[in-house]
């Protein structure tokens, strides 16, 4: 299975997989009107391959077979204050 993957210039480490390289017919219109124009990043072979660098193989291939694409985006930036809160209230 090949993958193409594009990388978006609004935000940050987000991307884009592709089954199919310029073929964003399966993308809603909402999702890439906030995506950005999608820049190519690399385009990949997901055969033999065990596991990607920031995403889940099988999330990627299960969703590229049952939509057409798989949106990767960040994880949520952890509020490094609210966490010392919670740990100094469980001290005291």
């Amino acid at each position: 299975m090949i993958c193409a993957i594009y990388r978006s210039p609004v935000r940050d480490q987000t991307y884009l997989y592709l089954g199919k390289k310029d073929d964003f017919s399966c993308v809603p219109e909402a999702l890439l009107k906030g995506f950005g124009k999608p820049q190519l990043s690399m385009v990949i072979s997901l055969d033999g391959r065990e596991r990607l660098a920031s995403a889940d193989i099988s999330k990627v291939k299960q969703q590229l077979a049952e939509q057409g694409y798989y949106l990767q985006i960040p994880p949520p930036v952890e509020n490094l204050l609210a966490v010392h809160r919670a740990q100094e209230t469980q001290a005291n």
